[in-house]
């Protein structure tokens, strides 16, 4: 029998790859986000359905469950980014106050709310799974301490969620080509830097997140919950 996947920010980058890795399994898959031209593309695959959802906001996330089936067995909290790559460059300390909130917003507090909109069609045997980020553990100003707050607060999401047979872990990807997260900004010199400082040498791709992702949701990680689970190639080391 096939399972219902939700993958938020399932349009673009690590999520398509998501949406698209699971549709390729037979699941059936839902994906959410803000602009509607990515979301079409994205579910012009075989097996995804698109809806869109700012998942930073109650009221968008009220409307969503109307359109979403009554169980959801895995749900891939993939939504989020740098919002510093948007900030308009205000120095002032309400712009300072803004712009950090505006990570914490999309990147923590936007899967919080999403997994207590669902707390209730989350099923037994289900998986959920952050994309966490190696800045946790590197720092990156306001986005490094929300995806480590991520990680933080994963820890009691899975003891609260373990007793219903329902795991939670974090996949903390490092650089990872071929995505919108830095708008086209990043030079060949960072980039360089970015893949010199594995040990594999080379980039990620979003495939490599999507397998990591789909192990998680499988039966074969049944017994692994509260982790963080690092693909970046050998960047960030942890024993």
């Amino acid at each position: 029998m096939s399972r219902t996947i939700l993958v938020t920010g399932g349009g673009t980058g690590i999520g398509r790859a998501c949406a698209h890795h699971f549709a390729a399994q037979g699941e059936q898959v839902i994906v959410t986000g803000r602009r509607p031209g990515p979301l079409a593309e994205a579910a012009a695959h075989d097996g995804v359905r698109a809806l869109e959802c700012d998942h930073t906001d109650p009221a968008a996330l009220t409307r969503l469950l109307a359109a979403l089936p009554e169980r959801i067995d895995v749900l891939v909290n993939n939504a989020g980014g740098n919002t510093d790559f948007d900030a308009d460059g205000e120095q002032d300390l309400a712009a300072y106050a803004r712009d950090f909130r505006a990570n914490l917003d999309a990147n923590l507090v936007g899967a919080a709310l999403t997994t207590r909109a669902l707390d209730g069609r989350l099923a037994a045997g289900g998986a959920v799974v952050h994309i966490g980020s190696i800045a946790a553990d590197r720092g990156a100003g306001s986005y490094g301490a929300a995806k480590a707050g991520l990680a933080a607060w994963n820890t009691d999401l899975a003891a609260a969620l373990g007793p219903r047979d329902v795991t939670a872990n974090v996949v903390s990807p490092g650089y990872v080509a071929g995505t919108e997260f830095f708008r086209d900004r990043l030079s060949a010199d960072r980039r360089t830097g970015l893949v010199a400082a594995t040990a594999l040498g080379r980039a990620g791709v979003p495939a490599d997140v999507a397998g990591a992702v789909a192990f998680l949701a499988s039966p074969a990680a049944r017994h692994i919950t509260g982790q963080v689970l690092n693909v970046n190639g050998g960047a960030h080391h942890t024993r």
